[in-house]
């Protein structure tokens, strides 16, 4: 089978000639008694006898490389050579590119970059600040002018339209809503104050109906040509719902008076009487190009309680604008009622509260729920005690303790009522009813549809892969023919045009199932939803500062989360509400979530505070409502860093100036960057994609290790996790174009959806960096952009310059599985689910990763072994020293040493000078590589050597560590 991506071939044949001429040399000098007596046999003379000394100096070397267990770089002399070549013709070709550097100002230390658009914005950006930037920009005219000629035709619009039956027709549903009996009041609040917190129970219409009160209010008084309202979603399907239904209310089409913007998804509005709904991240886009903002009249931040990353980041810019532009009105829309730390925030701006409308929602527990279907939970096993996992073991104990404490004095209380039977108490007292149930679920929902009337249930599940299983079960169990249900999965990562399926009210004999996460609890509404099953958790990224590790684990949602969920049901008529936790479970619940600045990283809030010109990242964090722990702050802006996107002085650098204009992590920005450059761009986007949303792969029950074949299978022999993302996808879209895309999913575990999203996922990676002229067009399967996509050892260097400094060696072998290293913390083990958890026969002893997390051990996911090679061209902190003859290298913040020749050394310092020059001139000056001339060249003298086989380098063979075997 033929492999676009290449493999790992044999070994090379004049790698195996040399390494048995050196064996056979040195048996005969310890045949002869050298190593013994280290004196030369009789008989030998002139030559023969430095011959026989270099060859013990060999020996010498191999048994010191052993003892210390340092691996030993060489490179093929026909390799070096032409490395050597390439760089004497490219010398004239660098110092053209590069004069040399000065250490003194902004504008002295980029002075080798030439004259360019891209100089001049980048100097502006590094020296600017948002001071100046404001008073900057409120000098300059605004598009949003006084026109009176426009005011009159947008007036008369307006008159026109309320006469049409169409419009009557929406007004009369609109005039019950509960936010329309607040109109007169939150209008006279907003022209009263430049800031206002209003809050809303579900179903009160103020996120439909605010915007049109003030665009309607400006349109009768005559101020069309000067408004313009932008209106925030936290998600992609809420910007697009909402301005659906707000134009149709309009009685119009999207594009008129109201549109949407979203990442590479847009349908915009006239420029003056109008609204635009957007994501919060399209809002910083425009800050970056508009900073005060003068392009709009009035800013509305809906559901800030959800307390993103980004919404938070804006209401604290904000608050830096206001002063300078106290024309421009700010709303602040919460579903729930902790308005009040807002309007504090805000220096004590006024509040209103809009009262919501929905039919009553029975409640039920989960008590009620196993009394309904008599559900029964696997027992509860006892943990074995084994000293390794003592800690665990205790805080199992621990847990399970707490859980009793909490349980038992509810389930006496629960026997008093006498509501229930023994059977719930008996399942009550059980552990695992805390933990969650797709069985339960489905049994549940098996209820409803037998014994409860017409309606659709939306199921809450806090991750994809939950949703995917419970949808697969369901279709499995063969009791939801088609014909009487149809299932939606609805998850924030789904294309917007499949969410939108979930809308479409079915026929009167088909029950609707929606399966969603938290994306369904608020701003969206489905209209027909009569039954919510609340599972009581959701999935929520947090960062342990401490430790540096990430962790998404499921946990109990709060408490204004159960509040939203609740809500769903009882918009069309009295609904019912199924939680999956007893009820003294809910009484533990926080009021509100975390915010989610003070539980995740902070490169890409960094990276945005600098694009914005915001100065320090500690001092403009300092003043968000709940400031991040300022170690959070240390370690991002040291990985900032360590990918070369911010200096010493903390200012951004070319390469951080274009990763901040890219919706991604710093770290996959850097690798499609890298892959642009080195041309390989569908195996790296492909990556890029995975990393950025989850990878395909799933695991279905007793079938683990069939899955786990096959992932192995698509890893094609690299030991990469990273490799079978990319050929996962890769064979995919082959099998889409073939039409047994589905058949191709099946067989190899992996979900449809996100593939099918990874791959829209590449092609929206195209389009920036086609935007920022690293490509020349924005297709990313363009021949020339991938002339290099087969090269497998290329793929994993640019995969470990976007994840470094995160290395681990591997020290041993156990039964279990590797067992590494890292500096931070110490032992560390491969995931399960790593293709490289029970592999043995490593080709070198690094290991890169994306992340790592703690659970039962410290575990790296998604890993991939890298050379010696790879490692030298995408460390930042290389150093090479001179020993007794030899060159180290080191400084890879590890212990671990490297040994090769001088003259090995001084290629790669020179090859490493070149490779960052050629980086750095390419950054700064935005275009496609240019194969033909000494670019080419340079590029592929560093690919040449980085694709050079592990077996011909030289490690040591150390028989106490597996990974140093060869095939």
């Amino acid at each position: 089978m033929s492999r676009r991506y290449g493999s790992r071939g044999m070994l090379n044949s004049f790698a195996t000639q040399r390494n048995r001429e050196e064996q056979q040399t040195q048996s005969s000098a310890s045949g002869q008694g050298g190593s013994s007596s280290r004196r030369p046999p009789p008989g030998l003379k002139g030559k023969e006898i430095g011959l026989f000394y270099k060859n013990l100096n060999k020996e010498k070397l191999k048994q010191r490389e052993k003892k210390n267990n340092s691996p030993v770089f060489r490179l093929l002399p026909h390799i070096e050579e032409r490395i050597k070549t390439i760089l004497n013709n490219s010398k004239s070709f660098r110092s053209f590119i590069f004069d040399e550097r000065s250490n003194s100002e902004h504008d002295d230390k980029y002075h080798h970059i030439h004259d360019s658009q891209f100089k001049r914005k980048f100097l502006e950006i590094i020296n600017g600040d948002i001071e100046h930037n404001l008073a900057k920009a409120i000098s300059m005219e605004s598009e949003l002018q006084r026109n009176s000629d426009i005011d009159k035709i947008l007036l008369n619009e307006f008159k026109d339209k309320q006469i049409q039956s169409d419009y009557q027709n929406m007004l009369k549903f609109r005039l019950k809503l509960p936010a329309y009996h607040k109109k007169s009041e939150i209008l006279q609040l907003v022209k009263d104050n430049q800031v206002v917190v209003i809050s809303g129970e579900t179903g009160c219409g103020k996120t439909t109906q605010v915007a049109q009160f003030i665009l309607d209010d400006q349109l009768e008084a005559g101020n069309g040509s000067i408004t313009r309202i932008v209106c925030t979603q936290p998600r992609r399907i809420s910007a697009i719902s909402v301005a659906e239904r707000v134009a149709a209310e309009r009685a119009e089409k999207l594009g008129k008076s109201v549109g949407y913007q979203i990442r590479l998804e847009k349908i915009p509005t006239r420029e003056q009487g109008s609204i635009l709904f957007c994501t919060t991240g399209i809002l910083l886009q425009f800050m970056k190009t508009d900073p005060a903002l003068k392009n709009f009249s009035h800013i509305i931040l809906d559901e800030i309680h959800e307390r993103t990353t980004e919404s938070d980041f804006i209401i604290t810019l904000l608050k830096k604008i206001i002063p300078k532009r106290t024309d421009l009105k700010i709303l602040l829309m919460s579903a729930t009622l902790n308005s009040e730390r807002f309007s504090k925030y805000y220096n004590e701006c006024p509040m209103i509260h809009i009262p919501g409308f929905t039919y009553p929602v029975q409640e039920f527990y989960l008590e009620d729920v196993l009394s309904f279907t008599q559900f029964k939970f696997p027992e509860a096993s006892e943990p074995t005690v084994y000293r390794k996992y003592l800690k665990r073991y205790k805080e199992q104990q621990h847990k399970k303790d707490e859980f009793l404490d909490i349980i038992q004095p509810y389930i006496r209380q629960l026997r008093t009522e006498m509501k229930y039977g023994e059977h719930v108490f008996n399942q009550l007292r059980n552990p695992n009813s805390e933990n969650l149930s797709l069985e339960l679920i489905e049994k549940l929902v098996r209820y409803i549809c037998n014994k409860k009337g017409p309606g659709a249930i939306l199921i809450f599940l806090p991750g994809m892969m939950d949703i995917s299983q419970l949808n697969r079960m369901m279709l499995d169990s063969g009791c939801y023919p088609p014909n009487k249900y149809i299932i939606y999965p609805l998850h924030s990562r789904m294309p917007t045009i499949d969410q939108k399926l979930i809308f479409k009210e079915p026929p009167n004999d088909i029950r609707k199932i929606i399966i969603a996460t938290s994306i369904a609890e608020t701003s969206i509404t489905i209209e027909d939803v009569v039954y919510v099953i609340d599972c009581g958790k959701t999935k929520l990224g947090r960062f342990d500062v401490k430790n540096n590790i990430q962790t998404l684990e499921p946990e109990w949602v709060s408490l204004a989360n159960a509040k939203q969920r609740r809500g769903r049901a009882g918009r069309v008529k009295s609904g019912e509400c199924y939680h999956l936790y007893c009820k003294v479970r809910e009484m533990t619940f926080d009021q509100y979530p975390l915010p989610e600045m003070l539980r995740t990283r902070l490169e890409e809030v960094i990276l945005q505070i600098k694009i914005l010109q915001l100065g320090k990242a500690k001092e403009f964090l300092a003043s968000v409502m709940d400031p991040p722990d300022l170690k959070a702050i240390d370690l991002s802006l040291d990985l900032l860093r360590t990918l070369n996107a911010l200096d010493k002085e903390e200012h951004l650098t070319p390469l951080g100036y274009h990763l901040a204009h890219l919706p991604l992590d710093p770290r996959t920005g850097k690798m499609i960057l890298w892959a642009a450059l080195f041309s390989c761009i569908e195996p790296i986007f492909a990556i890029a994609a995975s990393l950025t949303f989850k990878d395909a792969f799933y695991c279905p029950l007793g079938k683990e290790e069939e899955a786990n074949k096959k992932k192995l299978e698509l890893s094609m022999g690299e030991y990469s996790d990273h490799i079978a993302l990319a050929e996962a996808l890769r064979r995919f879209e082959v099998a889409r174009r073939r039409g047994n895309a589905g058949q191709f999913c099946r067989e190899y575990f992996l979900s449809f959806n996100t593939l099918k999203l990874l791959s829209e996922m590449k092609t929206q990676f195209a389009q920036y960096l086609y935007e920022m002229k690293f490509l020349d067009n924005d297709n990313p399967g363009d021949r020339n952009a991938n002339r290099n996509s087969n090269n497998i050892a290329l793929i994993k260097a640019i995969v470990c310059a976007g994840l470094y400094p995160n290395i681990a060696v591997i020290r041993r072998i156990t039964k279990n599985g590797a067992v590494g290293w890292t500096p931070e913390d110490g032992s560390v083990r491969t995931h399960p689910s790593s293709v490289n958890c029970k592999a043995s026969n490593f080709p070198s002893q690094y290991l890169t990763y994306f992340t790592k997390k703690r659970s039962t051990a410290i575990y790296l996911h998604d890993t991939t072994c890298i050379s010696i090679p790879i490692l030298l061209f995408t460390g930042p902190n290389i150093l090479i020293r001179r020993e007794k003859g030899k060159c180290i290298i080191s400084n890879f913040n590890f212990s671990e040493n490297i040994i090769c020749e001088p003259q090995t050394a001084e290629v790669i310092q020179e090859l490493q000078y070149a490779l960052n020059s050629l980086l750095e001139y390419k950054i700064t000056h935005p275009a496609t590589v240019l194969w033909s001339t000494f670019e080419g060249q340079i590029l592929n003298a560093i690919i040449e050597l980085i694709s050079q086989k592990d077996q011909e380098m030289g490690y040591n063979n150390d028989e106490d560590f597996t990974y140093y075997n060869s095939d």
